[in-house]
């Protein structure tokens, strides 16, 4: 089945530290909490410096969206940088990380797997014309970064999606996208 997922009927929560809100995106399985989940995708805004909460047996990818981004320090030995030059950054989420904004709030989008159950491989794709997409894993979700609009279609089905929207691909199927520019990020999740 696929599942358009429009981010307009979405809503965010904020944190507990005050730090941020998050907008979940899509959960395996649906309305798993956060000790349950097998997989979650997410739009995350930083609004202050602070600690992100830990996720044993997790792992993560956190991808620059908007914003100036924020430098990472990851257990109190390793400095990343999520940035425009490095928008891509994977840690484990039982890490102890402390992020520290650089010129203002950012926005991140977020991929957890559980690493027991399944994991994930993220890619980022520009958009230009009509182009072929093929979806592998046994859940692929398509994420429209930037731009503002894109069709995703095949023989059955015809998906418009705006910026933020996603659509989530629970089999492997073949098909056409078409947006005038844009950039999509793909989460394949394989499960174990």
């Amino acid at each position: 089945m696929t599942t358009l997922i429009p981010f307009a009927g979405l809503a965010p929560v904020s944190w507990k530290n005050g730090g941020g809100s998050t907008t979940e995106i899509a959960i395996a399985p649906l309305d798993a909490g956060f000790d349950e989940f097998e997989w979650r995708v997410s739009l995350a805004t930083i609004a202050a410096d602070g600690a992100f909460s830990q996720f044993p047996g997790v792992d993560r990818t956190l991808v620059l969206v908007d914003g100036h981004g924020a430098t990472l320090d990851i257990d109190d030995d390793e400095q990343v940088t999520v940035s425009a030059d490095e928008p891509v950054q994977r840690f484990a989420g039982e890490s102890r990380v402390q992020a520290k904004l650089h010129r203002g709030a950012t926005t991140d989008f977020n991929v957890m797997t559980r690493r027991d159950i399944c994991h994930h491989e993220f890619g980022r794709r520009r958009l230009e014309g009509v182009s072929k997409f093929a979806t592998r894993a046994d859940v692929t979700v398509l994420f429209l970064a930037s731009g503002d609009a894109l069709t995703v279609s095949n023989d059955a089905e015809r998906i418009g999606m705006v910026r933020f929207d996603a659509v989530v691909f629970d089999s492997q199927s073949l098909w056409t996208l078409d947006a005038a520019q844009g950039e999509v990020f793909i989460v394949d999740i394989y499960y174990e």
